[in-house]
């Protein structure tokens, strides 16, 4: 059987060595998954040890996450990954059923996307086959474009989060000097119960420990009961641990998946998008053929 990397030379089909590991992965995955955790995992075994797996291009984006997220818009055409949800790459029921174990089936796939936009294009839906995939670039991952604010900006995204949440009297005390502290509110539970609330936001890459959840509930002694701290980056299982330690006050933590997830559910950066898909049952009445 001819490998993927035998595919290179053949322009109208150089992402199809990529669809079988990107379907695997999904289905490993359970369905489902993080658009750039997938991209990356493909993107691994795909090109590994690869001059492209180590290529940044212009836009800082990797040359072969590239190739994947263009594998990824092919076999969304052919309706093997369902694209309805944002950030989220997923099968479809087709997708779950197709295996690519041949250069041959790659390419019937390769084709029927082509087709299939070409198609498009004539029936006026403005969309362009080179166009490009929906990548960062295009379609940004709201994590990717929190990471690249600058710290006085995040602390006031994370304010306006904040209020948007139902906190009030939010402020931001940035770098004051306040021991650590970026900002203070008060969430009001009821007319008889509030809370007084201090935050710390850190436009973090990697992961915060259990020393910096210690050093906020340092600064927050004496002045407050509850802290909030928010991270693009993630929590070490530690540092979830000293959080919840009995005994000191709790501090909820808000890691980057977290936050846009509050982010899409408040609508804040982002913009609501409907897929329809056919249902191919309703038109078997009208004359459509069952086994179309």
């Amino acid at each position: 059987m001819p490998s993927f990397s035998q595919m290179n030379g053949e322009r109208s089909n150089r992402y199809i060595r990529v669809y079988g590991t990107l379907l695997e992965v999904l289905r490993e995955k359970g369905g489902e998954g993080p658009a750039r955790e997938i991209m990356r995992e493909v993107a691994d075994r795909c090109f590994k040890d690869t001059p492209e797996r180590h290529r940044v291009l212009r836009g800082g984006e990797n040359a072969a996450e590239i190739e994947v997220a263009w594998a990824r818009n092919n076999l969304k055409v052919a309706g093997l990954i369902d694209a309805s949800t944002r950030g989220v790459w997923r099968l479809t029921q087709k997708g779950w059923e197709t295996k690519v174990e041949s250069l041959e089936e790659a390419r019937k796939i390769g084709r029927y996307s082509q087709i299939t936009k070409r198609l498009r294009q004539e029936e006026g839906s403005g969309e362009d086959e080179e166009e490009g995939p929906e990548t960062e670039q295009e379609s940004p991952d709201l994590l990717e474009v929190l990471l690249h604010l600058n710290p006085e900006g995040f602390e006031r995204l994370c304010q306006l989060v904040l209020r948007r949440a139902g906190f009030e009297e939010v402020e931001v005390t940035g770098r004051s000097g306040d021991g650590g502290i970026d900002g203070h509110g008060v969430l009001q539970v009821n007319e008889l119960v509030s809370f007084h609330v201090l935050f710390q936001c850190k436009r973090y890459k990697g992961t915060v420990g259990p020393a910096e959840i210690r050093n906020f509930r340092g600064a927050m002694s004496g002045r407050t009961d509850k802290g909030i701290f928010l991270t693009t980056g993630d929590f070490t299982r530690e540092a979830r641990l000293e959080a919840r330690r009995d005994g000191v006050p709790p501090i909820e933590l808000v890691d980057g998946q977290s936050l846009c997830r509050l982010m899409e559910r408040l609508g804040i950066g982002v913009r609501p998008r409907t897929i329809y898909e056919v249902d191919l049952s309703f038109f078997e009445p009208f004359g459509l053929p069952s086994d179309t």
